[in-house]
């Protein structure tokens, strides 16, 4: 998880050998929840999950949220927990705005107080600064309040990538072996049968669109004084700009209005699309696991007849590495030492 163009997208791909769309600087690629393919680590088996950031280019905040607390909860109701989440932050920004202030709020709503032992709050980007700048400003992140300071005194872990695998598997090391546990939202939404807009995200969330809502209708106030008092002085042309910026202000609270309305409604619509696709994505893998298994069958026949017909050894070598790699092909659908899955 991250802001839009802090590495999230760059750091799957690098760390599992996927080739996710990775955006530009301020323009995301990411506009939906989505898993890399699983890769081995340490004889683990890993699912990174990428997540589009609050400040996305193409995606409003709410459908966001809807789309990360779908797949928290539908993937938290079929018994998978997550191992730990990776809150990406570019070491190369001068400092920490306002945007990063609130996304990484939003995160600590997400995921809870009692989950941050399994946070990791990654910088990186460290090739675009000197040793020295980035030092200082890894140093007032973790020591100011506003920052990142809280979320580390309550056991998260303040790490650096620096844009090579092994940097990035070293990162993951940290959570292949932990204690996975539900996040915030997946209690609420699953135990205590809350709504979303209800959660402490939504919550979050739904103020910041009532505070905007009261500073519009605190500016549309302010306007329409200032057109009686172009009315009073008959200046046709204020009064016209007046009503144009009225108008845009209203539009603008009604789709606020319209957003805090919908939050809920369109967590169900993407729950619904993700239960779906899982059945899909689960009756593919049992088609692919029968078909496996035929092919496994058949070569494991056809090694026994060659060994009985004396056929020659190149044969036989040959046959026995394909039985080899079926095996292992099955084996990584099924591992039995486990996995983990990383936000």
């Amino acid at each position: 998880m991250g802001a839009t163009g802090s590495g999230k997208t760059t750091f799957v791909n690098m760390a599992s050998g996927d080739n996710l769309a990775v955006g530009g600087d301020l323009e995301s690629c990411t506009s939906v929840v989505q898993m890399c393919k699983p890769f081995g680590l340490d004889g683990r088996r890993v699912i990174l999950v990428d997540t589009p950031g609050f400040d996305d280019t193409r995606t409003k905040d709410i459908d966001i949220l809807a789309m990360i607390a779908a797949f928290l909860t539908t993937t938290y109701e079929e018994g998978k927990l997550l191992a730990g989440v990776i809150y990406m932050h570019r070491i190369s920004d001068v400092r920490m705005g306002g945007l990063s202030v609130r996304n990484f709020r939003l995160l600590r709503r997400l995921c809870g107080e009692k989950t941050l032992k399994n946070l990791a709050i990654v910088t990186n980007m460290w090739g675009e600064v000197s040793h020295s700048v980035g030092e200082a400003r890894e140093a007032e992140l973790a020591s100011k309040e506003n920052f990142f300071k809280p979320a580390l005194d309550k056991g998260a872990m303040l790490l650096r990538h620096t844009n090579t695998f092994d940097s990035a598997a070293n990162i993951l090391r940290h959570f292949i072996r932990s204690e996975p546990l539900p996040l915030q939202i997946q209690d609420e939404i699953v135990h205590k049968h809350m709504d979303l807009p209800e959660t402490a995200a939504g919550v979050e969330l739904h103020s910041e669109l009532q505070a905007l809502m009261r500073k519009h209708e605190q500016e549309i106030r302010m306007l329409k004084a200032e057109m009686s008092e172009a009315l009073r002085l008959k200046e046709n042309e204020l009064r016209d700009e007046i009503r144009t910026e009225i108008h845009q202000l209203q539009g603008e609270s009604n789709r606020f209005r319209r957003d805090a309305q919908e939050m809920a409604s369109k967590y169900e619509s993407e729950k619904s699309r993700l239960e779906s696709q899982i059945r899909e994505s689960a009756e593919a893998a049992k088609r692919e696991q029968a078909k496996l298994i035929n092919e496994y069958e058949g070569k494991l026949s056809e090694f026994e007849k060659k060994i009985q017909e004396g056929a020659p050894a190149w044969e036989v070598v040959e046959l026995r590495m394909k039985i080899i790699a079926l095996e292992k092909e099955m084996a990584d659908m099924h591992p039995n030492n486990g996995g983990c899955t990383i936000c």
